[in-house]
């Protein structure tokens, strides 16, 4: 495992789609495992393949309840709506309350290739729209209905996404 760089800011990659995964391989699978050390080492809940400069749909995702990694995800279905602070790795200095659903269902493969479906509420819910986000090159300011002043007094309140 290596921890890989966060993309920051306004770097063009930020803003790019993402490919398909088509072939889950050494590579990919070194992917999960390094995205999954530099989301743990940044103190973040979850980290898009594009935050770390690869345009694969890629997400890994864990908010305290266990490591969530998911291959091509996509949104099947939600439900109600929750308006919560969101900040991002790759938008260290910006955070702001998004308006997203309160219950989201993720199907997506597994790291073995097996299809799986995911249900989150709250900051799971957030987590998963936040980051297939990212493999669309939308960024949580994109959907920021109110911006919130970051400072040394409030920077660890929040979790970034």
């Amino acid at each position: 495992m290596a921890t890989r760089t966060i993309l920051l800011n306004d770097n063009p990659r930020l803003r790019k789609h993402s490919r398909e995964v088509t072939a889950i391989n050494k590579r990919i699978l070194d992917l999960l495992d390094d995205m999954a050390q530099t989301m743990y080492e940044a103190r973040g809940v979850g980290l898009a393949a594009p935050q770390v400069g690869v345009l694969r749909r890629v997400v890994v995702i864990d908010v305290g309840e266990g490591l969530i990694e998911l291959i091509n995800p996509v949104i099947v279905h939600t439900e109600g709506q929750q308006r919560e602070e969101e900040g991002c790795l790759s938008l260290p200095d910006d955070a702001g309350y998004v308006i997203r659903p309160a219950k989201v269902t993720v199907r997506a493969l597994d790291r073995n290739g097996e299809e799986r479906e995911y249900v989150g509420e709250e900051l799971l819910a957030r987590a998963f729209a936040h980051e297939i986000d990212h493999l669309d090159g939308i960024l949580f300011t994109d959907k920021m209905v109110e911006r919130v002043e970051v400072n040394e007094d409030n920077r660890e309140d929040e979790p970034e996404l």
